[in-house]
């Protein structure tokens, strides 16, 4: 929602409110909004702006700005629209990131708005009516680069146009044809299938023929021989040169100071701080292929409009590629990527701006009535039947115990474990894995952990998800199928008898004759949990429950912010502990002496709420490992239709992650998906704090559980289907079953 205020473009009023893109044009030296209905249409001529709106599950809304240049649009309109994205940002409580996009070298966030791609067309925009705005149907040559978002651009319909490494899309009046060059990947060709489907819905109604030619091939396929007629009949397609184009230029990361005249002072290069960023400064961050303009929280909108026009300037004069992305940040909405070039980010971070902004905008939205989102309470549900059986076993000298089904809720923080869980699915039975490692076991037991659960995993029906845990790590999923959990210190095994024995560490493994502090959590009935924790003061927390047990007194503590509802659990877990045991309740500031005796004295411990965190939504990234290079790029405003049948996927829930193997990927072992779960944990991609004992589950295409399908709009018809991500695409677009392959295909 924006503020109103004369300094704001009236064409913003009400711009944010909802979720959702917004697009506006400049016309005729103002903005002007651009029609729902030609979404996905830009001219060449013509400079955009655009606002992408996200409610988020937890949180705040986001807002991303971007303004897009045309090719062909003078320097007037291309100006007009850098400050009106300025403007906009600003009366939305300069709480958005901005981004500049140049025709033909756009971001792929700013792709990903636009399903399938985006198609610039020559010309000017144009709100008049009965205006063609250029766009008379003609033939054309597109060609289409990109496996997760789609770049497509006009080319000279003319033979030399065509290359053996991309992706082509004649469109005539008739017909569409794909041409895949025979060095194109198959998820090029799959992307490039849905700019196919998307030109002919909205250009030919529906209603034309499609044909897919195989760059070579030479059989007498009439589609093929009309294909070439079209280019005055066939001709080899020359060899693409070495090159294949310009090279990026590595350059040193350099930081830049901009005065308020707009000259750029340089202040640091490759060993960067956070400290050198003052918040009543802009600054400019030159990292080759992509600028950030940094604006301080305390800077003018003067000052950041001339920031903006400085970065633009250096860039003219430097002759940088148009392919050199110009990103705007507001202190405190620093990108992942931006902060990753500073030696050190500090994780606890500010108020974000979004935070702020949002707290003085909510009086507009209640007055304009809109609903102003709060931070929610922890989100319990499970996604599957938390009725079903449970098998646990201990590591112990590489062999494998089963434990009793008394004793399978009681777990050690000095041992592993493999717990599985077997469930009604919605047409089997399904199973999960995990390997829970306790914060006090062994590196052998650990490793041990996780290759047996690899090797029953390996052999069970149905390709189960497998996922490897830390103690106090752990997902609330794992707690909700024990439903009751215990777990005391010290271990059983022999690994971590061993241990203790040759470092002369003392052994804390829990006896009832012991003194043993409990602290209980859990949420209900069905999720609760005994955690014993080291018998001192310092261990307490206001907001948490306690049992100690000390000789033959038993005590439970109460915090003073604890509710009923842990109140209840602390009963249950008394029952299930020991039935016989006999409490004595003590208050938070009323505990006799012989209670902070057993704790060895009274210490100072946390006594303020705990404070729930903004989750953000999940990111999804994609792998690609060559030749020991490991690198990791994000799908932005990912959907089901990203999980494509030849990627790894990573899908990155902020608390745990999901690694995702489809089955024509490279990647054959569950095993193998863990390990690159874990350097994606070492990487640090979003510069969160996401800590490298957080949950990884190994997930694999066709056998995706709910509490991972939650994440998408999920058709299970499409996890289904059969053969490579092309020939799905293929098959749907010519009205195959889903479940049917196409073999006659390229």
């Amino acid at each position: 929602m924006a503020f109103y205020s004369k300094d704001v473009d009236p064409v913003f009023y009400g711009a944010g409110a909802k979720p959702g893109l917004e697009i506006w044009c400049i016309e005729k030296l103002r903005l002007v909004p651009v029609p729902k209905s030609p979404i996905g249409i830009f001219y060449s001529g013509s400079a955009y702006v655009v606002l992408s709106t996200s409610v988020l599950k937890c949180g705040p809304t986001q807002h991303d700005i971007h303004y897009w240049l045309g090719n062909d649009a003078n320097e007037v309109d291309s100006a007009l629209a850098s400050d009106k994205a300025l403007e906009l940002d600003a009366a939305l409580g300069s709480c958005a990131v901005q981004y500049r996009e140049v025709q033909g070298q756009e971001t792929e966030k700013f792709l990903s708005y636009f399903k399938p791609c985006i198609i610039p067309v020559e010309g000017v925009f144009t709100t008049q009516e009965g205006a063609s705005n250029g766009d008379t149907y003609q033939v054309t040559l597109l060609t289409c680069k990109g496996d997760h978002v789609a770049h497509v651009k006009e080319v000279p319909f003319s033979r030399s146009s065509l290359n053996h490494n991309d992706v082509f899309i004649l469109d005539t009046a008739s017909k569409i044809f794909l041409f895949c060059g025979c060095n194109s990947s198959i998820q090029e060709r799959a992307k490039a299938l849905e700019v196919v489907q998307y030109i002919k819905e909205n250009k030919h109604s529906g209603k034309c023929e499609v044909a897919t030619i195989e760059d070579g091939k030479l059989v007498g396929d009439s589609d093929v021989g009309e294909f070439w007629s079209l280019f005055g009949g066939y001709a080899p397609i020359p060899r693409d040169s070495a090159l294949g184009g310009p090279q990026q230029v590595d350059r040193p990361v350099t930081l830049f100071w901009i005065s308020l005249q707009g000259k750029l002072s340089q202040i640091g290069s490759d060993s960067l701080e956070k400290d050198m960023l003052e918040k009543n400064k802009c600054y400019m961050l030159d990292c080759g292929a992509e600028v950030f303009v940094w604006m301080g929280r305390n800077t003018l909108i003067t000052e950041r409009k001339t920031s903006i026009s400085a970065a633009e300037d250096f860039l003219r004069k430097q002759e940088r590629s148009n392919g050199t992305h110009l990103t705007f940040l507001t202190e405190g909405l620093e990108t992942s990527i931006f902060k990753s070039y500073f030696n050190s980010w500090p994780q606890t971070a500010e108020t974000k701006l979004y935070d702020e902004g949002r707290e003085k905008v909510a009086a507009i939205f209640k007055h304009q009535g809109y609903e102003v989102k709060e931070l929610p309470e922890e989100d319990v549900q499970s996604y599957i039947n938390c009725r079903g059986t449970l098998k646990v076993w201990r590591v112990n000298c590489h062999e494998l115990s089963l434990l009793p089904a008394s004793e399978q809720t009681k777990l050690y923080s000095g041992d592993c474990y493999i717990v599985q869980y077997t469930y009604p699915g919605t047409e089997r039975d399904e199973s999960l894995f995990y390997a829970w490692l306790g914060q006090g076991s062994v590196l052998e037991d650990r490793a041990d952990a996780v290759f047996h659960m690899d090797a029953i995993v390996d052999s069970a029906r149905g390709d189960p998800v497998m996922a490897q845990i830390a103690q106090n790590k752990e997902p609330l999923q794992f707690f909700l199928i024990f439903q009751t959990l215990i777990v005391y210190k010290g271990g059983i095994s022999a690994g971590y008898k061993k241990f203790i024995a040759e470092t002369g560490v003392d052994d804390d493994t829990y006896d009832e004759k012991k003194t043993a502090l409990f602290r209980i959590q859990g949420t209900g009935p069905e999720n609760m949990q005994a955690i014993q924790v080291d018998h001192v003061s310092s261990s307490l927390n206001s907001s948490y429950c306690y049992i100690l047990q000390s000789g033959t007194s038993i005590f439970t503590w109460i915090g003073n912010l604890t509710s009923s509802k842990d109140h209840d659990l602390l009963d249950r877990m008394i029952e299930l502990i020991n039935p016989a045991w006999q409490p004595i309740s003590v208050r938070e500031g009323s505990e006799p002496d012989s209670f902070w005796s057993s704790l060895g004295g009274k210490t100072e411990y946390p006594r303020e709420k705990e404070m729930k965190k903004f989750i953000e939504d999940p990111h999804l990234f994609k792998f690609t490992c060559t030749e020991g290079d490991f690198k990791v790029k994000e799908i932005y405003s990912f959907t089901q239709d990203d999980l494509t049948t030849e990627d790894v996927l990573v899908l990155d829930c902020h608390k745990e992650i999901y690694v995702w193997i489809g089955r024509h990927s490279t990647i054959k072992s569950k095993q193998e998906a863990l390990n690159l779960g874990l350097k994606f944990l070492q990487t640090n991609i979003l510069e969160e704090e996401l800590f490298l004992e957080a949950p990884i589950y190994v997930v694999t295409e066709g056998h995706e559980p709910p509490f991972f399908t939650c994440f998408f709009e999920w058709d299970p018809s499409k996890a289904n289907m059969h053969g490579n991500s092309f020939e799905r695409k293929l098959a749907t677009l010519k009205g195959k079953t889903s479940s049917g392959t196409v073999s006659d295909c390229c």
